[in-house]
C-alpha cells in the first residue's frame, strides 16, 4: 500500500495498463456510447503522456478478431508497442504481467474491454499479486449497462478502487500552480471534458486579471 499519508494518486507511484482497445471489442460494447468512450480513454492516455506515467497496452486475438490498438489510442501513444496475448487474462501472459512488473509502480491505473472479462481478470490477479488497483469505470466498456456496472461491483468488493478519467487528471495535477503539467492538462480538459473544458476555454480566453 502507499505510504501518501492522503491517500492521493501521484504520478511517481502509478503506471497505466490499457487493456484490449481494439475495434473488434469496441463492437460489442453497450454500457456507454463508444464515441464517448473512446473520447474518454484517449483523455486517459494523454494524462499518462503528461505525468510520465509508464503504459503498458496489452491486446488480444489481434490477427483473428478483435483487431489492432485503435488508432486514436495509438496516436498519443506512438512509442507504445502492444503485447498481445491469446488468452483473456493479462496476468496469465508472462510477457504482459512482467511488463507491468517492471514499471516498478504500486499503483495500477487500468482502462480496457471488455469490463465483464479481460478488465476483471486482470484487475482481481493484481490485486492478489498485492497492486494497488484503480479502474476508470469511464474508460472501460462493457456488454451492457447492468453487466458494467456488476463487474465494477465485483472489483470495488475485492479491493479496487473506481474513478473516472477527469478525476485522475485533476488528482495528479491538484495545483494548478504545478506549471511544469498546466498548459498539458489544461488542453486535456478543455478538449475532452464537455462543459467543464468550454468553461476552462472561456475564463481563458473572456476573464483577465484587473
Amino acid at each position: 500500500m502507499t505510504s501518501d499519508p492522503l491517500h492521493l494518486l501521484e504520478p511517481k507511484d502509478c503506471a497505466l495498463l490499457l487493456i484490449d482497445q481494439q475495434a473488434g471489442l469496441a463492437f460489442g460494447v453497450g454500457s456507454i456510447d463508444r464515441q464517448v468512450l473512446m473520447n474518454n480513454v484517449v483523455a486517459l492516455a494523454k494524462t499518462a503522456t503528461v505525468f510520465n506515467l509508464p503504459v503498458v497496452a496489452s491486446t488480444s486475438a489481434t490477427k483473428v478478431y478483435s483487431g489492432p490498438l485503435m488508432p486514436s489510442v495509438k496516436a498519443v501513444l506512438p512509442g507504445i508497442v502492444p503485447i498481445d496475448r491469446h488468452n483473456m487474462n493479462v496476468w496469465e501472459d508472462d510477457k504482459a504481467r512482467e511488463a507491468v512488473l517492471a514499471t516498478g509502480r504500486k499503483r495500477l491505473i487500468v482502462s480496457g474491454l471488455l469490463t465483464e472479462a479481460c478488465v476483471t481478470f486482470a484487475v482481481l490477479s493484481a490485486l492478489s499479486a498485492g497492486l494497488e488497483v484503480y479502474v476508470i469505470g469511464d474508460a472501460c466498456g462493457g456488454l451492457t449497462t447492468a453487466s458494467h456496472d456488476l463487474a465494477l461491483n465485483r472489483l470495488q468488493a475485492a479491493g479496487a478502487h473506481l474513478s473516472s478519467w477527469i478525476q485522475v487528471l485533476l488528482e495528479l495535477q491538484r495545483d494548478w500552480t504545478r506549471h511544469e503539467t498546466y498548459d498539458s492538462a489544461r488542453a486535456i480538459v478543455e478538449t475532452h471534458a464537455g462543459g467543464y473544458g468550454i468553461g476552462l476555454a472561456y475564463a481563458r480566453d473572456m476573464i483577465h486579471p484587473v
